[in-house]
């Protein structure tokens, strides 16, 4: 099995949930699909889907939710 990382579309703020009463997108041992969303990044009031790009199981988010990520930096970590 393969670990693949998702990167950060952009920088921003990584949010987990679509608000704060939501549940989150996926949480760690998720099964995730092609295209299925993790979270979302937040830049200036724009919030943008980040996606995964390949299935398996999610084994870890590397950063919290609500952390401040740069372009390009590995939020999570998918087993393919």
């Amino acid at each position: 099995m393969a670990c693949i990382e998702i990167l950060s579309p952009l920088p921003g703020t990584f949010y987990r949930r679509a608000n704060p009463q939501s549940p989150e997108y996926k949480r760690e041992g998720d099964q995730v699909a092609v295209g299925d969303v993790i979270g979302l990044v937040e830049v200036m009031k724009s919030f943008n889907q980040v996606q995964a790009d390949t299935a398996g199981v999610l084994q870890s988010f590397l950063v919290e939710n609500e952390d401040t990520v740069e372009a390009g930096q590995a939020l999570a970590v998918i087993e393919a």
